[in-house]
């Protein structure tokens, strides 16, 4: 005889809906959307750089200078030249001031974009420190030791110091300016102007880099100064000088450098073997 065992409830079978299949049409076409999108996007993006890059309000047609005192406007638009018509955003102001550097007149030079299209450029000049013989021929050097122009008549409104000794090395042959001895002569003539007596330096010799000397205008004694204290050791000298000169009228040079004495040589003593 069949049995029947009564169905227990809680073994009911779950209510699952089944899983809908995704409709890969739809996801294709909605990336189909998406990549036009991005397309269309890119495309505007490119028609407007273009419009940019051709905009006429935005092509460069003025450069402003300042800064300048030896070179004239004028120079300095000229070795920018070709720097006019570009488009003022997408110019490589970068490289346009590593073309202005290329002048031994412009120590640095910095640009600004001024909206629509002009370009500032204010340039910070090279000083002259003096002028320095190198071989036969004498240029402007500045404190760094850089080497500025040859010196002619073009620089007849220059007032400056003949510097010697700007030029050594190790090698005999050398034609390089010391940049040690350069700094050492700029520390000396900055001293002096602070006391007004820069005017006074006819020359300067830096042939030994620890010890500056100086002749003066209208005296021919070599004074020398040594590394230090320059304008208070220049200034003892001058005070000295007529008792100097009366005891040795014809002075080879100076020494300064022991503040407690002052050391005097005759022409006739160092002519001399």
């Amino acid at each position: 005889m069949a049995i029947s065992a009564p169905a227990d409830k809680r073994f009911r079978r779950a209510r699952v809906k089944p899983v809908r299949k995704r409709n890969r049409r739809g996801l294709g076409w909605r990336a189909f959307q998406v990549g036009l999108l991005l397309a269309g996007i890119g495309y505007a993006g490119y028609r407007t750089a273009v419009l940019v890059e051709h905009a006429a309000i935005l092509h460069i047609d003025r450069i402003v200078v300042s800064g300048n005192a030896r070179l004239t406007t004028g120079e300095v638009v000229a070795l920018l030249d070709g720097l006019k018509g570009r488009n003022i955003l997408t110019a490589d102001l970068a490289e346009w001031r590593l073309r202005l550097l290329t002048s031994s007149w412009v120590r640095d030079a910095t640009f600004r974009r001024m909206l629509p299209a002009t370009v500032e450029v204010d340039i910070t000049e090279r000083h002259p420190l003096g002028i320095g013989r190198i071989d036969d021929d004498l240029y402007l050097v500045d404190s760094d030791g850089v080497v500025i122009d040859e010196y002619g008549p073009a620089y007849g409104d220059v007032d400056l110091p003949l510097i010697r000794g700007f030029v050594g090395s190790d090698r005999p042959d050398s034609r390089d300016v010391n940049a040690p001895r350069a700094a050492l002569a700029a520390r000396m003539l900055s001293a002096l102007s602070r006391r007004d007596m820069a005017a006074r330096v006819s020359e300067v010799d830096v042939s030994d880099r620890n010890n500056a000397a100086v002749i003066l205008e209208g005296d021919t004694a070599l004074i020398k100064l040594g590394r230090e204290r320059f304008s208070e050791r220049l200034q003892s000298y001058l005070e000295l000088a007529s008792s100097l000169r009366e005891r040795v009228p014809d002075i080879d040079y100076v020494d300064l450098r022991f503040d407690e004495r002052v050391y005097v040589r005759a022409v006739d003593a160092a002519s001399r073997p």
